[in-house]
């Protein structure tokens, strides 16, 4: 049997197998080809490439363990965010994490440009005597680890349901008629809402029939001018020579000339 799991501390997706059938949501141990890993099965998968085994699953004494580890994670970080500043180093720590066995501490950090760690790795390694991971990730992803609230109101979607960060483009709100104001199509991670995604598709397929804003549009009162368009009620305002403007199906009259 093959799964889709999320590895914690990770927050990344990946492939498991297991001789056993599991249970969706069960939280278990897996082996890598060099350590072990917490994690939580997600979804069943047809794919055979995996990276991760099944061990166990996880018993209170585990429990216990991943607590601990979670705890010293933390201290590491705040040691982290020490020599990062002894160091003068233009880098932000988000997060950080120990695989279950100790055998890797990962760290987690946001930078403008390209960071020079080597030292600062080398006095975590000496410091908690074990391999260290330093991984740069981007505002998304931070936005996706720390979570939050949008501007919806709702929980961030990167970091209750979102897998994979798909493209948005400024074109999307364009699509939409939104107005390009950045505190409004903006995340709380600085970049483009991901929300803008989800209708765009519908959006597209609405304008297939509608007369575009500027255009030409013959009415039974005459030809006029596009100024505006509705097409959720498939509608059109049409401001004609005289400057009056009327409203219009554009299902019902000649399409945009």
């Amino acid at each position: 049997m093959f799964y889709d799991i999320l590895l914690d501390g990770l927050c990344e997706h990946d492939f498991m197998y297991s001789k056993e059938k599991i249970d969706l949501g069960s939280h278990v141990i897996l082996s890598s080809s060099d350590s072990l890993f917490s994690a939580t099965v997600i979804k069943n998968i047809k794919k055979c490439n995996t990276k991760y085994n099944f061990v166990r699953f996880i018993s209170n004494d585990d429990k216990i363990i991943i607590d601990n580890n979670k705890k010293n994670a933390d201290s590491a970080l705040l040691e982290a965010r020490k020599i990062k500043d002894e160091l003068k180093l233009d880098m932000s720590f988000v997060d950080s994490f120990y695989t279950f066995d100790k055998k890797q501490l990962y760290f987690f950090f946001v930078a403008s440009e390209r960071i020079d760690f080597r030292l600062l790795a080398r006095r975590l390694a000496d410091k908690y005597r074990t391999r260290i991971e330093l991984r740069q990730i981007g505002v998304r992803d931070k936005a996706k680890r720390v979570g939050g609230l949008g501007p919806c109101g709702l929980f961030l979607c990167c970091n209750s349901f979102l897998t994979d960060f798909n493209s948005v483009s400024i074109n999307m709100a364009k699509n939409q008629n939104l107005a390009l104001n950045p505190s409004k199509i903006n995340g709380v991670c600085g970049r483009l809402l991901c929300c803008l995604n989800y209708e765009n598709d519908s959006y597209t397929e609405l304008r297939r029939d509608a007369p575009k804003v500027g255009g030409k549009f013959k009415t039974k009162k005459g030809d006029g001018k596009v100024v505006s368009v509705d097409l959720f009620h498939k509608t059109c305002n049409v401001e004609l020579p005289d400057k009056t403007s009327i409203s219009c199906s554009y299902l019902d009259d000649e399409k945009v000339r």
